[in-house]
């Protein structure tokens, strides 16, 4: 890298400070390396071919075909194995942050999301944006690789289609996430060029850009979402791992119920090709999906996995020992109190609609050395991760189902409503929905968010549920005098609620950035 022209100023502090940065986060993905890795080997190892090359003229390129379909594999691999900051930090979000579960432990960076008091420095959302714009990243390296493959005449148009779609089903579902939670953020879809004394001012805002509006925001993540509709590999009943058409349309449906202005009619068009898809199914029994049994979970390639993630016995996921006992070794790290503590309201909940086969499921009881929110002789534990092998769920045919109810009800449709959430219901042997739940629009999308607490609860939705419908300030405001086991509430919830603040860390290195309201 050339060094020795005169900046000015203005370069040399961005050059300056971008060389500061860039040794941070060598550093910081170093130790992430070594902390919290998974018992298993990665199928393919990163390397200069399959993350790319520099030079101070180019972008980063793949070396040919087989490096792309290695990358490929890496997206795949940060699925499992990159699971802190997008499940773990997910759930701390969606279920403390909300009226389904207390924080869990103590400590600055999760208290915070249950008493209210979440702030820029939270240490938590740090980590998140970091990896979410890494995840992003590593995307790019195969998406941007591709076009200059198919430039070069190494790949065919089908096998760059293919390849290129699922790269972008992976950067649209990261993209969510940092729209769910921040509104909007920096649209980075290219890989810059080294920066040198001679480009500094051109390629700084590649490295720093600006935060895009929340519209330009679901643009991409829309336009990413098509592309894999219509390349990415048909639905594959004997392996839900793949980023498949189906998965495409299923994150479709969520992304129109999501995005301002909701678009109810397109929830409904993508979430009914999702529905239709041949070999797609609720699991007859609820308890196939969470179930651990003779030392593995009880079954993988469920009938109504979208988006599955498997880990093979011996080589499980450090993920379970977060939430509760992991069942394959059920004194390892069993000594710490865990995060994600099922609420009283949850329970309570369960128990007025009579909906044991889903407690039971969600929520589970037993003893351990530590008191924070209930007696250590009976404490209550998230059950959704119960081992290191059991399946996480990025996405599922009853999510699908209840987000169209709830379309449906918003567009008047109430019979279909009711229908699509009757059948949720009968699979744990509930009555249909009694009259006085479908007699009204109000009524019945209060009956769709509270069939969606039973069904989903600890997968991370609630709090997206909250905020989609408007429903933050009524619902959590009043949860604290109602659950006397939570923390005191530090403030109350607003209309600045809905978005968390964009971490310090990130306003700190990228001037460009510009905080949300209220932080």
């Amino acid at each position: 890298m050339k060094t020795n022209r005169i900046l000015g100023s203005k370069g040399s502090e961005r050059f300056e400070g971008l060389r500061m940065v860039k040794r941070g986060l060598l550093g910081a993905m170093a130790l992430l390396m070594t902390a919290c890795t998974l018992d298993y080997e990665p199928i393919s190892t990163p390397t200069e071919l399959t993350e790319g090359s520099q030079t101070e003229e180019s972008t980063a390129v793949l070396k040919d075909k087989q490096a792309a379909q290695d990358q490929l594999t890496n997206l795949y691999e940060l699925f499992r194995s990159r699971v802190e900051h997008w499940y773990v930090d997910k759930l701390l979000l969606a279920e403390s942050h909300s009226d389904n579960a207390y924080a869990g432990t103590t400590g600055a960076e999760v208290e915070p999301y249950e008493s209210n008091a979440i702030d820029a420095s939270n240490s938590v959302l740090s980590r998140d944006w970091t990896r979410f714009l890494e995840d992003i990243a590593q995307s790019n390296v195969l998406i941007n690789g591709l076009d200059q493959l198919l430039e070069n005449g190494q790949v065919t148009q089908a096998e760059y289609n293919q390849l290129k779609a699922q790269g972008c089903i992976f950067r649209a579902i990261v993209m969510f996430d940092m729209a769910r939670e921040w509104g909007s953020f920096p649209i980075i879809t290219s890989i810059a060029k080294t920066i040198t004394a001679e480009n500094v001012e051109e390629v700084y805002p590649t490295y720093f850009p600006p935060k895009n509006t929340p519209e330009e925001s679901y643009a991409q993540i829309i336009a990413d979402l098509e592309f894999g509709e219509q390349y990415a590999p048909e639905f594959s009943v004997g392996d839900r791992t793949i980023m498949t058409k189906t998965v495409a349309q299923a994150y479709l449906a969520k992304v129109y119920a999501e995005r301002t202005p909701q678009n109810h009619a397109k929830v409904i068009e993508y979430a009914d090709k999702v529905i239709g898809t041949p070999g797609l199914a609720l699991e007859p029994n609820y308890e196939t999906l969470w179930g651990f049994d003779n030392g593995d979970c009880v079954k993988r390639n469920t009938s109504e996995g979208i988006l599955e993630l498997h880990w093979s016995v011996g080589a499980g996921t450090w993920a379970s020992w977060m939430f509760g006992r992991c069942l394959e070794n059920p004194d390892y790290y069993f000594t710490w109190a865990k995060w994600v503590t099922p609420s009283r309201d949850l329970v309570s909940d369960f128990e007025r609609e009579g909906d044991q086969i889903r407690l039971d499921q969600t929520v589970h009881f037993e003893s351990c050395t530590w008191s924070n929110y209930y007696p250590a002789s009976n404490y209550a534990f998230m059950y959704k991760l119960r081992s290191g092998y059991n399946n996480i769920y990025k996405c599922r045919l009853a999510d699908i189902i209840l987000i169209e109810a709830e379309a449906c009800a918003y567009t008047g449709n109430l019979a279909k409503a009711a229908e699509l959430v009757n059948q949720i219901r009968a699979r744990v042997g509930l009555a249909p929905l009694s009259g006085d739940k479908t007699s009204s629009q109000e009524a019945m999308i209060r009956a769709v968010l509270h069939e969606r607490r039973l069904e989903l609860a600890m997968e991370g939705e609630r709090w997206y549920d909250l905020c989609r419908n408007g429903m933050v300030e009524e619902v959590m405001n009043a949860v604290y005098a109602r659950d006397n086991g939570r923390l005191a509430q530090k403030k109350p919830f607003d209309a600045n609620s809905y978005l968390l603040p964009i971490p310090q860390t990130a306003l700190d290195q990228n001037a460009n950035l510009v905080q949300n309201p209220g932080y």
